[in-house]
């Protein structure tokens, strides 16, 4: 009897982890993609060439993988299929522990994306969350001749709804933007003010004096004291956003975009930008020339292909660059809209949600 308790509290504990690890990155496919995609260019150099070739597969991968999580979640809890579902997690769990232990041992990957944009861990924090898990499914798996199958239509159904269920989230998102952004870039967020820390930065000297070290408010005036290092007291008080930048060849022109009313086209491979992904857009470039909103477009690409760019479309509009990593953080979408006012991020666009022109301006001008 404690046994079977303990192994039902087992598979909830497990299952409800998976499930709330998958929603969260089914709800964000793409954000998904771009560290798996970070992994393999890690792999690739580190141990073996061929995880090159994964990366142009990273989105269909990692769609796979999140869906996985969430009907494996579903079906431990409700006990559908309970063996194969415990040989699944078992090693889905030692995949993501090797992850895990990869980034935390070596420093190369320093968020796992375990909960994709919503919880922040560190590299040892997501390793020693694995092995945790890892324990649980390894009891699981040596009782699995204990556990029991729930044969009734309702699990079949059950499962087969979390399938369709996660399947079409992912898929959703793809097409569009994330239902819930996590995000530093989020809808409402003041970009000059997540710049700023939240309060002032509190910090500590740790000194070393006769092989023992002490931490000190002030640096202290005993010459005897050797500095060992400065540490911050307050973490969370740090900028949410530090490495917003834009620029051309003629200089930095972030302040420039974060004041006014903006509508910026971002893109973060103008290689992959394709004649369909810019029709809507097209027609806001034309409609809002000679109005109070400053049409740009920011890319991750040199200035000459900017240029080259905005010639061949006859956009007559400032380009600027920026960091890729940055523009995928703000946008999941090649291209995308976003549209500022006064540093602001009012709106955001995926290339096929484009709005009008009109649409803009009532947004920005009301």
């Amino acid at each position: 009897m404690l046994k079977d308790l303990l192994l039902r509290l087992i598979r909830l504990l497990v299952g409800g982890l998976f499930i709330f690890s998958g929603l969260i990155k089914v709800n964000d496919p793409v954000g998904t993609a771009i560290k798996l995609e970070e992994y393999f260019d890690v792999f690739s150099y580190d141990i073996a060439g061929f995880f090159e070739m994964f990366k142009p597969w990273a989105l269909e991968i990692g769609v796979v993988m999140v869906v996985a999580e969430v009907v494996l979640g579903v079906m431990l809890i409700v006990g559908f299929k309970l063996r194969f579902t415990v040989w699944a997690l078992g090693l889905m769990i030692l995949f993501f522990t090797f992850l895990t232990f990869y980034s935390a041992y070596f420093n190369k990957v320093t968020d796992c994306g375990c909960f994709g944009d919503a919880i922040k861990l560190t590299p040892w924090e997501s390793f020693y969350k694995d092995i945790v898990l890892l324990v649980m499914i390894l009891i699981l798996f040596l009782s699995r001749k204990s556990l029991k199958d729930n044969r009734a239509n309702w699990a079949l159904w059950t499962a087969s709804f979390s399938l369709v269920f996660s399947i079409s989230v992912a898929i959703l998102a793809i097409r569009n933007l994330p239902f819930i952004d996590f995000r530093a870039y989020k809808e409402g967020v003041n970009i000059p003010q997540a710049m700023q820390p939240s309060a002032p930065l509190e910090y500590s000297y740790v000194m070393q004096k006769d092989g023992k070290e002490e931490i000190f408010d002030q640096y202290p005036s005993d010459e005897a004291y050797e500095f060992v290092e400065l540490k911050l007291n307050n973490e969370e008080a740090l900028p949410k956003i530090s490495d917003f930048a834009v620029w051309n060849e003629d200089g930095d022109y972030t302040e420039e975009i974060l004041s006014g009313q903006k509508a910026v086209v971002l893109a973060t491979n103008l290689a992959k930008v394709t004649d369909n992904s810019l029709s809507k857009l097209e027609r806001l470039v034309t409609g809002l020339q000679n109005s109070e909103i400053e049409v740009i477009l920011v890319a991750a690409s040199s200035q000459p292909d900017i240029d080259a760019f905005l010639n061949q479309h006859s956009w007559d509009v400032l380009g600027y660059q920026a960091d890729a990593t940055v523009l995928k953080t703000i946008m999941r979408s090649n291209p995308g809209l976003l549209l500022l006012d006064e540093g602001t991020v009012v709106k955001k666009y995926h290339f096929r949600n484009t709005p009008n022109p009109e649409e803009v301006k009532s947004i920005l001008t009301k």
